[in-house]
């Protein structure tokens, strides 16, 4: 019993041990340090941060100093751009412990935890004998904090400069170590009066850096194409297509980058400078879009050139479908990331369009089902790039399968755009994916063509069928066929196999010119539509006498072609062997 004891003991020891560790190192990382519950816990909270981060840039310790980092947390920076946010926080907050650290000695005791009436909750704070205020947060990640005002962190440089005379109070913290700009000292006195909410040498400085950002533009865009001079010489083109592609933007990138330092250098601060921040914003970001769009398109032809080395197709038709997603997907993706950095929070957009997404989704429904129908060609692969399709009215060669619609170049060279929705639920003929492609043909004799004649023709059409590289020699038929209106018909009924149709219309016609050379040799007559005039006798003139019938001598001429007669050829006069009979093809 006493060991049982013993062992629970310990382990609750243990456990105690664990999370003491856990909340002393947790501690030390500056986990849970920031409270901002109640005023006297932010300002608590800030002036030890600050406090840390002086005496480690007196000690250059290089984590205490991150300890700022905990200071800005007690700032509300709502209204500060989000690209601007951390160098303004840090600036601000440096302001306010230098102010605080003159005017006047904290005791946390007098900052209230809780407000006088606990009916209704305290919604600011304002430290003695100045503006600065502590306000809470209603709305936000933040809400329920108590955060120095957005007015507060705006004008505590204007509250630092009011104070700057002033020496440290005894027992403070002694200020952030503040050091006035070199920029701002070597001024001349003149440029320091006001004008427009700036100073006369901020503006100055402002047309300045405009004038030196187009400079630098251009002198990065002689750079560049300097270096594309140098990359002619290379055996490849794509390094000349990848600077080219960039020879345009980059020094916009440049100009916007410098630009941009300058705002700091200048020490704009206020509307002016979030508005010129939402400025380079969106010509950094636009010009961003640019450079990786045009490289998109580098990137689309090297892809494509690649996918032509290969025997599959499929590649040739994912190449334009990849190229245009990522376009499109750049373009999205610039779009909002300029939002973001405008200090837009983008998840809330895009939140806020579920409201209206059954709307969306009725609009778009189409658009999807198309999407879904160009997936379902790309995986079903019922035709490819280079094919001759038919569906239902539409003929012609594939062009293009993209998102939302396959292009169709008809044979009268026209464009049709066919919807994938509609594609994926069609009877599509793919005539391109045909192994062999069948040829049937009639041809006509004369009337007054021997029988034997005919078998010989039949056999020189043979013969011209195996001596074609492209026909199928396993099946084929050339046989007299019928007894036509004006025609002794003989059909022709054999495969090719060829690549396309431009060689399937060559080697027919060479199969047919063969024909008419056979037909010359052989003095056969391909007959035309005609029609007989039998006259019986003309006015004045007595008619032809009509034979007598002798049926006896008729009857035995039918006879003679029946089994055993003597005027029947049952297997033909030996002249023609059909295809199936003969042993040359059979071997084959």
């Amino acid at each position: 019993m006493k060991s049982g004891r013993m062992l629970a003991f310990t382990t609750i020891l243990w456990i105690v041990g664990v999370l003491s560790f856990a909340v002393a190192s947790s501690e030390k990382r500056g986990l849970g340090v920031i409270k901002t519950d109640h005023p006297r816990d932010t300002m608590l909270s800030f002036m030890t941060a600050m406090n840390d981060y002086k005496k480690g840039r007196e000690t250059d310790n290089a984590e205490l100093e991150k300890r700022i980092q905990d200071a800005v947390r007690c700032l509300n920076l709502d209204d500060v751009p989000f690209i601007l946010r951390q160098e303004k926080g840090r600036e601000s907050a440096v302001f306010l412990k230098e102010v605080i650290d003159r005017v006047l000695i904290l005791d946390y005791s007098k900052i209230p935890e809780k407000s006088p009436d606990e009916k209704k909750p305290l919604l600011s704070w304002r430290l003695k004998g100045t503006e600065i205020t502590l306000v809470l947060v209603a709305s936000g990640e933040r809400a329920g904090e108590y955060l120095f005002s957005k007015d507060t962190v705006f004008r505590a440089k204007e509250f630092y400069e009011k104070v700057a005379h002033l020496p440290y109070l005894k027992n403070s913290g002694g200020g952030a170590l503040y050091q006035q700009p070199w920029l701002e000292s070597a001024v001349p006195g003149w440029s320091r009066k006001g004008f427009l909410g700036l100073e006369i040498w901020q503006w100055l400085g402002i047309l300045g850096s405009i004038l030196l950002g187009f400079v630098l533009k251009s002198l990065v865009r002689y750079i560049v194409d300097w270096i594309n001079r140098l990359a002619s010489r290379s055996g490849t083109q794509w390094d000349n297509r990848l600077i080219s592609a960039v020879s345009a933007p980059v020094g916009y990138l440049a100009a916007s980058g410098f630009w941009f330092v300058s705002l700091h250098l200048l020490r704009l601060e206020g509307k002016i400078l979030s508005f010129f921040t939402i400025l380079i914003q969106i010509i950094f970001s636009a010009v961003a879009v640019w450079v990786l769009y045009r490289l998109t398109a580098v990137l689309g032809d090297y892809l494509l050139l690649l996918a032509k080395k290969t025997e599959s197709t499929l590649d040739d038709q994912l190449v334009p479908l990849i190229n245009r997603t990522l376009k499109i997907f750049i373009v999205i993706l610039g779009v909002l990331i300029s939002i973001q950095n405008l200090g837009v929070n983008v998840m809330s957009v895009l939140a806020g369009l579920g409201i209206g997404g059954l709307a969306f989704a009725l609009a778009a429904k189409d658009m999807v089902a198309n999407l879904f129908g160009s997936i379902m060609i790309l995986l079903d692969r019922p035709f490819q790039v280079g094919d001759w399709i038919k569906i239902s009215s539409v003929e012609g060669m594939v062009q293009e399968i993209g998102f939302r619609s396959t292009r169709i170049r008809t044979f009268y060279d026209s464009v049709i755009s066919v919807p994938n929705s509609e594609l994926a639920n069609q009877k599509i003929d793919n005539m391109g994916q045909r192994e062999y492609r069948r040829v049937v043909s009639y041809l006509g004799l004369t009337y007054d063509t021997p029988a034997e004649k005919i078998e010989v023709f039949m056999e020189g059409i043979k013969n011209i069928v195996k001596a074609n590289p492209y026909t199928r020699k396993d099946l084929f038929h050339v046989a007299f066929n019928r007894f036509g209106a004006h025609s002794l018909d003989v059909m022709l009924y054999f495969f090719l196999s060829v690549p396309d149709w431009g060689r399937e219309l060559v080697e027919t016609q060479n199969i047919y010119l063969e024909i008419l050379r056979l037909a010359e040799r052989l003095n056969v007559a391909f007959a035309f539509p005609t029609q007989s005039l039998h006259v019986e006798s003309m006015p004045g003139e007595k008619g032809t006498p009509t034979p007598k019938v002798n049926a006896r001598d008729w009857k035995e001429k039918a006879e003679g072609f029946g089994p055993g007669g003597k005027f029947g050829r049952p297997q033909g006069s030996g002249l023609f062997i059909p295809p199936y009979a003969d042993s040359d093809l059979q071997k084959t």
